[in-house]
């Protein structure tokens, strides 16, 4: 009997950190609604801009709105791509801090104080005119959210390495996603309030 009672509390307790890590529906509603937020961002940082605009550089070493636009919409193909491939890592420690993992996430990505380097299959090359970039973000975005909103284990499975120091689920990857294209709309914005940014 008292075997049978200690099984059952090991049981309670595993069934209590599984339901811990899983994933809420207030989780969910805020990634999509970030997701969504992020994607009117970048649509409306690079509205009416001229061609003059799009391809204007502050300096020789710096990318113009047209360029970090490509980056954002290269980046989102690419981390969708590698969420989708992550589901089937096994899930993380039964003690992690989601919402701190989370909270990391929201905070230091968009941080433009802490320069990062583009791998090279990010860095922008030129391969479309801007509204072919922006309808392949839009659409990108669309496949992001329907991902977010479809799979249901986003918490059950953690990779090793990420930009946060901090293993990372799928979900938090997806947050990722919104976080990294509002980093850069952000210096898109940068790009424009520069002194000498064409006046049209």
């Amino acid at each position: 009997m008292k075997k049978v009672s200690l099984l059952l509390g090991a049981l309670l307790i595993l069934s209590t950190v599984a339901f811990g890590q899983a994933l809420t529906q207030a989780d969910r509603e805020r990634a999509v609604k970030y997701l969504e937020q992020t994607r009117d961002g970048v649509a409306s940082a690079i509205k009416g801009l001229s061609e003059a605009q799009m391809n204007f550089k502050s300096a020789p070493d710096r990318w113009s709105v047209a360029e970090t636009l490509e980056h954002i919409a290269l980046a989102e193909d690419f981390l969708l791509q590698n969420v989708s491939g992550m589901m089937k890592a096994p899930p993380g420690a039964a003690d992690r801090d989601t919402a701190k993992i989370d909270a990391m996430v929201l905070a230091m990505i968009p941080d433009r104080s802490h320069k990062a380097q583009a791998p090279p299959p990010l860095v922008p090359t030129g391969r479309w005119i801007p509204a072919e970039t922006l309808d392949h973000f839009l659409k990108s975005r669309a496949k992001t959210i329907a991902f977010l909103e479809s799979t249901p284990d986003l918490r059950e499975h953690v990779g090793g390495d990420s930009p946060i120091g901090q293993p990372m689920d799928a979900y938090q990857w997806l947050l990722f996603v919104a976080a990294h294209s509002e980093r850069h709309t952000k210096q898109i914005l940068e790009v424009k309030a520069d002194p000498t940014f064409p006046k049209s």
